[in-house]
C-alpha cells in the first residue's frame, strides 16, 4: 500500500481585528477627517494671512479676532466633544496595536507618531493662541513695554504675527492629518497585495495537489 502524505495545512490568515478593514481603522479615520473638516472651515481666515502677498487689513484682523474669541469662549460641551474625538482616535490606535503585526508596527506606528505630533501642535500652538486672543493682551496698556525678550526671556508676538502663527499651525496640522490618511491607505494597499499573493500561492498549491492525486490514481491503475 503506497504511503499517503498529508496535504499541507493552509497558511494562517492575519487577524481581521488588526487590519485595515477592522473597526479600529474607522475609529482612526473618522476623527482624522473630522479634524480636517474643522481646519478646512478655518481656511478662509487663514488664506489671507499666509497665501497672499497683499497687506492684511486691520478690519480683517478684527473680524478674525472676534471669530477666535467666539470659538474659545464657546460652551464647555464643544471642547468636550472635541476631546472625545481625540480620545476616539487614540482608542483606535491602541486597539490596532494591542496584538501588533509587521503591518501594524510600520503603518499604525508611524500614524500614531503623527497623531501625537498633531495633538502637540494643538496644545502648544492652537490652544495657547486661542487663550492669548481671548485675553486680548494686545489691547492692554503698556503692551509695547512688556515685549522685552532680552530682559525677561519671554517674547510676546504682536496681534498679526500671533494670528499668522495660528494659521501656520493649522496648515501644519492639516498636513499631519493627511499623512495619517496616506499611511492608513498604504496599509490597506499593502494588505490587499499580500492577500492577492497569498491567494495565488494557495491556488498554485491546490493545482499541484490535484496533479499529485491524478498521478497517484494513474499509478494505482497500472498496478
Amino acid at each position: 500500500m503506497p504511503n499517503s502524505t498529508p496535504a499541507p495545512a493552509p497558511a494562517p490568515r492575519p487577524d481581521s481585528h488588526s487590519g485595515s478593514s477592522s473597526f479600529a481603522t474607522f475609529l482612526i479615520i473618522g476623527p482624522t477627517c473630522f479634524f480636517l473638516g474643522i481646519i478646512f472651515s478655518q481656511f478662509p481666515y487663514d488664506f489671507p494671512l499666509l497665501w497672499t502677498s497683499e497687506p492684511v487689513a486691520a478690519a480683517f484682523l478684527d473680524q478674525l479676532e472676534v471669530h477666535l474669541k467666539f470659538v474659545h469662549q464657546s460652551p464647555p460641551l464643544i471642547a468636550r466633544i472635541l476631546h472625545i474625538a481625540i480620545g476616539t482616535g487614540f482608542l483606535g490606535f491602541f486597539v490596532k496595536l494591542f496584538k501588533p503585526s509587521e503591518s501594524n508596527m510600520l503603518f499604525d506606528g508611524a500614524s500614531l507618531v503623527l497623531y501625537l505630533i498633531g495633538v502637540g501642535i494643538y496644545i502648544a500652538n492652537i490652544v495657547k493662541g486661542l487663550r492669548t486672543v481671548s485675553a486680548g493682551i494686545w489691547n492692554e496698556e503698556g503692551f509695547a513695554q512688556t515685549v522685552d525678550g532680552p530682559l525677561t526671556g519671554e517674547v510676546v508676538l504682536g496681534r498679526e504675527d500671533s494670528l499668522k502663527v495660528m494659521a501656520a499651525s493649522n496648515t501644519i496640522l492639516a498636513l499631519v492629518l493627511v499623512g495619517i490618511l496616506v499611511l492608513q491607505a498604504g496599509q490597506w494597499y499593502a494588505e490587499r497585495k499580500d492577500r492577492e499573493e497569498r491567494e495565488g500561492l494557495e491556488k498554485a498549491e491546490a493545482v499541484v495537489q490535484q496533479q499529485q492525486k491524478v498521478s497517484g490514481a494513474q499509478s494505482k491503475k497500472k498496478q
